[in-house]
């Protein structure tokens, strides 16, 4: 993206991004976005989580837009709270996934999320966003029985960027794997899918070149959509790999980052 040049689709990761560290907004940031709608540019909300996750941030804007969930294969209506599938791991391409990723990391725990909810084997363990919520455990013939929207595997041995490691010679064929720093985790996709692909699909939907689409991000699973996009801003809190990415570092996710950048066009 040029200096000077109009975005025409804006692309935002969630936590870590425009998500503060205490689980807010900041009404700068929704007046921000606010803005870029009312002027007849485009913004998609582009994150990791799953759709349950998606209720509250769909108040803060107002029930406005679509939220693509799941790293690409999920797209979440924010203003009548259904979703649809886009992009999911067939049922046999993940039972190998999971067999391989077990074999490539003893002790591993697997957890599967689907269109409509979630389940785990024996070995996954709760942790953070994960205390607390309802993790039914049903055994490998049920829990690889359905296409499913993520592949989650966790090993606490491990920090994301060495499990992560470990993961990509063993599944990277099969699935499309990356993580976005939850403890010792690391998250798979349908093969191919990512922000960045997703991404790519809605722009095209509305004619809208690559030059025009304007992303920010902090983790290793947006940095497929920071070098996609036209011009890819990374946070003052994002890992290594999505500064390199970048096109530009902007503030951090407390400090209005995405905001301040927003302004240039919008204010």
């Amino acid at each position: 993206m040029g200096v000077g040049d109009f975005p025409l689709l804006v692309a935002t990761d969630l936590d870590g991004t425009i998500i503060r560290g205490d689980g807010t907004i900041s009404a700068r940031t929704v007046a921000a976005f606010a803005r870029v709608e009312a002027a007849g540019a485009r913004f998609v909300l582009v994150t990791g989580r799953p759709p349950r996750w998606m209720r509250e941030v769909a108040g803060i804007f107002g029930h406005r837009g679509t939220a693509i969930c799941a790293n690409g294969a999920l797209a979440y209506d924010m203003r009548t709270d259904t979703v649809t599938t886009r992009h999911l791991i067939p049922a046999p391409v993940l039972a190998a996934a999971a067999s391989s990723l077990r074999a490539a990391v003893p002790g591993i725990g697997i957890a599967v999320e689907y269109p409509d909810g979630r389940a785990a084997d024996e070995l996954y363990l709760a942790v953070n966003w994960d205390v607390n919520q309802t993790m039914p455990r049903p055994g490998d013939a049920a829990l690889f029985s359905r296409p499913a929207s993520k592949l989650l595997g966790r090993h606490i041995g491990y920090n994301c960027d060495d499990l992560l490691a470990r993961a990509l010679p063993a599944i990277g064929d099969l699935v499309s794997v990356t993580h976005s720093n939850g403890k010792g985790l690391i998250e798979a996709s349908a093969l191919g899918v990512s922000k960045a692909s997703v991404v790519a699909e809605i722009a095209a939907d509305f004619g809208i070149a690559r030059e025009s689409v304007l992303a920010f991000g902090d983790m290793p699973n947006d940095v497929p959509m920071l070098l996609r996009a036209g011009l890819g801003v990374a946070m003052g809190n994002a890992h290594p790999d999505a500064l390199a990415a970048a096109d530009e570092v902007t503030t951090t996710n407390a400090d209005d980052g995405v905001a301040r950048v927003l302004e240039r066009w919008w204010l």
